[in-house]
């Protein structure tokens, strides 16, 4: 399969003791196919760094997103692919975020892209949800989706969380010039980095 002509792909996390695992499915009409991408993402590091491969052997990096800082509220993560070459960056939007997660995309000489929460309502919810008493620590039940425009408003892609209480998302990419290892970055990062 060729990753970059993929218009949809399913992300699956599976939480374990210490690793959040993510698998990266191709699109076999509407299912998940194919796996083409693996990622684990250990707790508690002080500097987020998030390898990609092809498969759970491990063997060959697909691409790679690291934290620019420690504390990152907002400078970045750069996405490079296993030459260490950028593929792109993508950084939460501080402010905006207090109120409707936001985040900014950027690939080279393409240009940027912003993501928003569909749900303006539900993205309050999610807020008010993380300050109730021992109700907040509980995974926020409802399903959350985004959509990623330029600038000029045209779709680029989607990501909807497709389960009540496990994590899996289905990608919808509209826009064949963005990088699919780019997105992929993305969508592992709603999860895995959203509530920070």
């Amino acid at each position: 399969m060729n990753l970059q002509n993929a218009q949809a792909l399913h992300v699956h996390q599976k939480v374990t003791f210490m690793v959040n695992r993510y698998e990266v499915f191709a699109d076999d009409n509407g299912k998940p196919g194919a796996l083409v991408g693996f990622a684990e993402q250990k707790r508690l590091k002080i500097k987020e760094k998030i390898t990609v491969y092809t498969d759970s052997s491990k063997n060959q990096v697909l691409f790679e997103f690291n934290a620019r800082k420690v504390i990152d509220l907002g400078s970045g993560y750069d996405v490079t692919d296993a030459g260490g070459r950028s593929i792109g960056l993508f950084r939460k939007n501080f402010a905006k975020s207090l109120l409707r997660s936001t985040w900014h995309l950027e690939q080279p000489g393409w240009g940027q892209t912003t993501g928003a929460e569909r749900n303006g309502f539900l993205a309050g919810f999610r807020r008010l949800w993380q300050w109730i008493p021992v109700v907040g620590d509980a995974p926020f039940p409802m399903r959350y989706h985004f959509d990623f425009t330029t600038e000029n408003g045209a779709p680029v892609f989607s990501v909807d969380k497709k389960t009540w209480i496990r994590d899996h998302y289905l990608i919808r990419i509209q826009d064949p010039g963005v990088d699919r290892r780019l997105v992929i970055a993305q969508a592992v990062a709603l999860d895995a980095l959203q509530s920070r």
